[in-house]
């Protein structure tokens, strides 16, 4: 049987001790022999309201350390299955979104040049596009599950067309992503216009509105999805906003009414055999959850989406 990298067991070092690496993994700084490559990007500089995001890599490694590495509910077996080791945080510019925008799809080129698949920590959303560019430059346009509050599809912000409310209609501009396979879950709240999600709809893009998801169990939604997308390609984004803030006050754009942490796990764990090529969870900003709370869900929402990658074993 392989070696694989292996989290610090709890019973082997305090859980307060340790590397600040998700999950105590050991941190690499080469991409060899891996096959996740979990990494940081600490940016808000695209975000529209409260700030802080930069903040959220380094609260959920901390958080991390509770995790062990058995998903008692799913039987998944991530490090006895994949070489996984956290790669740092990406040196994006804090003084300009643009230069941040090109390194993050720079490092990813980078990434992707090899085998492993890159799991980010945000980072406001901002983030996903430059992301996007680089998956699509190696796949071709992937299919997208996007979870969140928001449907991420401003023509400009401020007369800025890259922030974190644009993403998703430039990356439809761009033929980055298969519109009639995006998935956009958990959207509410209050907008603009009562056409405000209207036309991405017309391009495509199926919404799932949280609305429509109170009370519902979600499993059998997402397994629909996964049915539906096939073996194409796809990135799975995980807006942190699309909890509802009970769950996850610490983020910079809530919306109330949105879905709970069991839905959460129910929707990712229906994802299994998909065939992911890389995902995110972004929108943790710390300060505005003291607890630590909305930083512990992101690091298991995030442990959830590793369980779910493809050559996952269970057992």
């Amino acid at each position: 049987m392989a070696e694989f990298n292996q989290p610090i067991s709890g019973n082997d070092l305090a859980r307060f001790s340790g590397p600040n690496t998700y999950m105590r993994l050991p941190q690499a700084t080469s991409l060899a022999g891996l096959d996740v490559a979990v990494l940081g990007i600490p940016m808000d500089i695209g975000t529209s309201w409260r700030s802080g995001t930069r903040f959220g890599p380094k609260q959920i490694r901390a958080e991390s350390a509770m995790l062990r590495p058995y998903n008692m509910a799913t039987g998944a077996a991530p490090f006895d299955s994949l070489n996984i080791a956290d790669i740092g945080d990406l040196a994006i510019n804090t003084f300009s979104l643009k230069d941040s925008l090109r390194i993050i799809q720079d490092s990813y080129a980078a990434i992707l040049g090899g085998s492993a698949i890159p799991v980010a920590m945000g980072g406001d959303h901002s983030i996903t596009l430059p992301i996007l560019r680089a998956i699509a430059a190696k796949y071709g346009p992937v299919a997208l599950v996007h979870i969140d509050a928001h449907a991420d599809v401003n023509d400009e912000m401020f007369g800025e067309k890259e922030t974190h409310g644009t993403v998703f209609r430039r990356a439809h501009e761009e033929g980055l992503i298969v519109p009639d396979k995006t998935y956009q879950i958990g959207i509410r709240g209050t907008g603009y216009s009562a056409q405000d999600f209207a036309e991405a709809q017309s391009w495509g893009f199926q919404h799932f509105p949280a609305q429509e998801l109170w009370g519902r169990q979600l499993h059998n939604m997402g397994a629909e999805i996964r049915r539906d997308i096939g073996n194409k390609p796809v990135y799975v984004t995980y807006d942190i906003d699309s909890l509802d803030p009970a769950y996850a006050p610490g983020t910079g754009t809530p919306e109330i009414g949105g879905l709970t942490t069991p839905q959460a796990l129910e929707l990712i764990r229906a994802l299994k055999g998909l065939n992911i090529v890389g995902c995110d969870l972004v929108e943790v900003s710390p300060p505005y959850d003291p607890s630590g709370n909305t930083a512990l869900t992101a690091a298991n929402l995030l442990y959830e989406m590793i369980c779910v990658l493809p050559g996952v074993t269970t057992k």
